[in-house]
């Protein structure tokens, strides 16, 4: 698979999350919701990563979205930036059930809501990339 292939295949596979995501979203399904649009914002990184390394377009098999966005060479602007740091947190708190109940406790409605509308804000900007 060439590099282009496989940045394709990331972005479609972030896309299927995405559309997961909004579901779970509709559903109140709130952590399990931001888990899938921490993979969203992650895929779309790993397949910029794959478009930027031709010779290697593998991405590496990490979950921190900052470190992937260094290593898809990408020139985040401060606001992106901070966006993206707090949905890296989504993964860890959904994940492991120390982190999951605290985790619960805050995503409320409206927290979910905030967050989703940063994880469209950052999906965007990365599709525009």
């Amino acid at each position: 698979m060439n590099n282009i292939d496989l940045m394709n295949y990331w972005f479609e596979s972030s896309d299927s999350d995405y559309e997961t995501m909004e579901v779970l979203y509709k559903n109140k399904k709130n952590t399990w919701c931001l888990f899938l649009g921490h993979l969203v914002v992650e895929k779309l990184l790993k397949g910029l990563y794959a478009r930027s390394n031709e010779e290697n377009p593998i991405a590496p098999k990490i979950h921190n979205l900052i470190l992937l966005s260094q290593k898809a060479n990408l020139e985040v602007p401060e606001e992106i930036r901070k966006r993206i740091q707090v949905i890296n947190t989504f993964n860890i708190s959904a994940r492991y059930d120390d982190y999951k109940n605290s985790f619960e406790e805050k995503c409320t409605d409206e927290y979910t809501t905030e967050q989703i509308e940063n994880i469209k804000e950052v999906r965007k900007w990365l599709k525009e990339q």
